[in-house]
């Protein structure tokens, strides 16, 4: 069965980087859109970017400029570089995954967690000021 299964969550200063892994295994990877969410308590989970099987890529608003989203195919691998961390970007981040080489639409709905169907357990990563 699919599993996905984050790796790299920490406690960091404000303006510190992190590099979030996202383990695939049960599929065929390239063939899947990836994404990376993120819900902190009390609050919604929110689309952090996307990627799809073409490579194509999108941001929240939020992060656009900060952080990177790209995966290693031969790896099975998705990963997340996040730099100059916000405190209110404490969160738990998850990973997600769905059978479509891309989600149609705008980047409204690629970010939305409806899309995607299989999920990790996530990873915390906490910024301090």
């Amino acid at each position: 069965q699919v599993q996905l299964v984050e790796s790299g969550g920490a406690s960091v200063q404000a303006g510190g980087s992190l590099r979030l892994s996202c383990a695939a295994s049960g599929y065929t990877y390239d063939r899947y859109s990836m994404a990376w969410f993120r819900q902190a308590p009390g609050r919604e989970r929110e689309g952090v970017a996307t990627i799809d099987t073409s490579g194509f890529t999108t941001y929240a608003d939020s992060v656009k400029g900060r952080f990177t989203i790209s995966k290693d195919n031969a790896k099975n691998t998705l990963y997340l570089q996040m730099n100059s961390l916000k405190p209110e970007e404490t969160a738990m981040y998850y990973c997600a995954s769905e059978p479509r080489s891309y989600v149609p639409g705008g980047s409204a709905r690629r970010l939305s967690s409806s899309e995607y169907r299989y999920w990790g357990q996530g990873t915390q990563v906490t910024v301090s000021s």
